[in-house]
Formats: C-alpha cells, sequence, structure tokens
C-alpha cells in the first residue's frame, strides 16, 4: 500500500463517487475505480459499498480512513517541513465562509496574508450554508455560530455588529421611521425564511417589520437591494462602508451582536502551518471588523 493508493481512497470517500473524486484528483472515474479495486484486491478487503446514492464506506473502509487521514497529515507536515520559505507559508489553503464575510471581510485580510506569504495560494469559497469538513470542502471553515458535534476544533474570532440600514434616497421619498413600530409601513428586505441555514440569521425577531418584501439567501444581494434604494434591512455595520449612501436607521433600537467562529477538524491541529494561517487570519478579521465598524459609525445616521 502506497500514499497514492490511500490519497484516492480518501478522496472517494469524501466525494462519495468515482467521478467527485477524479474532479479533485484530475483523474476520470474510470482511472479512480481501477485504482480503487486495485487498493482492495492488496489488502483483501471491499472498502466501498455501492448504492444508487454513490459509494458508501463499508466496515472496512471505516477501520481504514483514521489510518488514511494521519497518512495524509503525515505528509502534509513533510511538505510543510520542506517548502517553507525564511517562515513563509506556502502551498494552497481553501476557507470556506458565509457570504458577508467572504465579501466584506476576507478580500482585505487575504491579500494582506499573501503580502507576507507569496507562495501561499488562498482560495475563499463564499456559500449560504455550513461547510463539510470532515469530506475536506475546505481546510478551515468560518460560521456564525458554534457547532456543537463532529470532530472538530472550533474557536472563536470575534464578535460582530448589524444594524437596520436603508439608503438615502430610499428614505427621502418614505414615511419617516422614529420607533420600530413604524417599520410596518416600509418595505423590508431579508432572507429567505425556509433557506435560513442558521438560527443567527434569523435578524427579524429584533424588529417589528411584519413582512419580508424582498428576500435572497444571500447577504451581499440584501445590500446590493438596500443600496439600490428597494427598503431597509438588516446589514452587517462592516459592510456599510462599502456601499455609498447606506446610512443606519434606528441605531439605539436596533442593534444585534453576533460571533464569527473558526472550525478545523480535529485532526488538523497538528499543522503547524494551518495553526499559523489561523492566527494570522484570526488577527486579520478582528482588525478588520474594528475598522470597518469604526468607519460605519462616522459614516451617520438617518434622520429621525
Amino acid at each position: 500500500m502506497d500514499w497514492d493508493d490511500l490519497r484516492i481512497f480518501l478522496a472517494v470517500a469524501r466525494a462519495e463517487s468515482l467521478s467527485g473524486a477524479g474532479r479533485g484528483l484530475k483523474l476520470d472515474a474510470a482511472t479512480v475505480g481501477r485504482r480503487i479495486a486495485r487498493l482492495e484486491e492488496t489488502l483483501g478487503a471491499k472498502l466501498f459499498v455501492k448504492s444508487p446514492q454513490g459509494y458508501a464506506l463499508s466496515e472496512a473502509g471505516d477501520r481504514l480512513l483514521p489510518h488514511a487521514e494521519r497518512a495524509e497529515q503525515a505528509f502534509a507536515g513533510a511538505e510543510e517541513e520542506l517548502s517553507g520559505i525564511a517562515g513563509q507559508l506556502s502551498g494552497q489553503l481553501r476557507i470556506g465562509a458565509p457570504d458577508g464575510c467572504a465579501n466584506y471581510l476576507l478580500p482585505q485580510v487575504c491579500a494582506r496574508i499573501s503580502d507576507a506569504n507569496p507562495g501561499l495560494e488562498i482560495q475563499v469559497v463564499a456559500l449560504p450554508r455550513v461547510f463539510n469538513l470532515s469530506k475536506r470542502e475546505a481546510d478551515m471553515a468560518i460560521a456564525v455560530s458554534r457547532p456543537t458535534a463532529g470532530r472538530l476544533t472550533v474557536q472563536k474570532l470575534t464578535d460582530y455588529h448589524l444594524s437596520l440600514a436603508a439608503h438615502r434616497d430610499y428614505l427621502s421619498k418614505s414615511p419617516s421611521i422614529g420607533t420600530k413600530a413604524d417599520l410596518r409601513a416600509h418595505r423590508m428586505i431579508g432572507y429567505i425564511p425556509d433557506m435560513i441555514f442558521d438560527k443567527e440569521l434569523d435578524y427579524f425577531a429584533e424588529t417589528e417589520a411584519e413582512v419580508v418584501g424582498l428576500a435572497s439567501n444571500s447577504a451581499s444581494v440584501q445590500m446590493h437591494m438596500i443600496q439600490a434604494g428597494a427598503g431597509i434591512g438588516i446589514v452587517h455595520d462592516f459592510a456599510i462602508p462599502f456601499a455609498p449612501g447606506v446610512v443606519r436607521v434606528l441605531a439605539d433600537e436596533v442593534r444585534l451582536e453576533r460571533s464569527f467562529w473558526l472550525i478545523r477538524h480535529a485532526d488538523d491541529r497538528r499543522s503547524e502551518r494551518l495553526t499559523r494561517f489561523a492566527e494570522a487570519l484570526g488577527q486579520g478579521l478582528r482588525d478588520e471588523v474594528v475598522r470597518l465598524e469604526r468607519e460605519a459609525a462616522q459614516s451617520g445616521l438617518a434622520p429621525p
């Protein structure tokens, strides 16, 4: 048995299909299938059970999985040791993040990390859902709530704030807003109720608004709707500096606090490379939230 066989085994276990594993490995599905069959013959055990839903690990595959993951960590550690240049990070790292963080925070933070580590390739995957680190969809993920299950390590990154906001053009032609009750006369912008993937994103319990008139599963799309003068919504304070003309509304009555959490696979805690990157990412996010929220506070409020 060699590492290349285990690498293919891990890819199929995570993708649960030959074609999905092949895309990640840049191999055709037939080649992946032959390599798995060869590994099964070498071990004298079936590693997968094929069904209409895909390839699921057999009992023998379940037993092999932790050993393959440890081998993966060992090879990654050797690569880190040999490829580092004067303490710099290198190679490819993928971060999963909710789209608000991915759109308004990570571009600046990752740019600074890249400047300090020219050999590092950072990939940001922005999806409005929770990432599956066990399937290695990402090396680490940022979430808006702390997970309570799975073989994970979790670190709080930073608190952040959200406020009601609207564009000045919308406010100039709409009924005035002095209390939360006045929001009932306005078009509200928010999440699609049945597509809210985390309870921390259910913001409208904090207001007296009754109906969301425009909705999206994306925080950045909601901000674009607000910037277009379509209505009022709850937005990240750190996003307001990117939206000229958007101002906070009822800031003394509606201001939410949430947190970002960094999630890593438990086996990755031994990786110095991932730990160093996580430290740089965390510090960068904390600094950027403080800077942008300060700018948002200085940009002014809607008149009562």
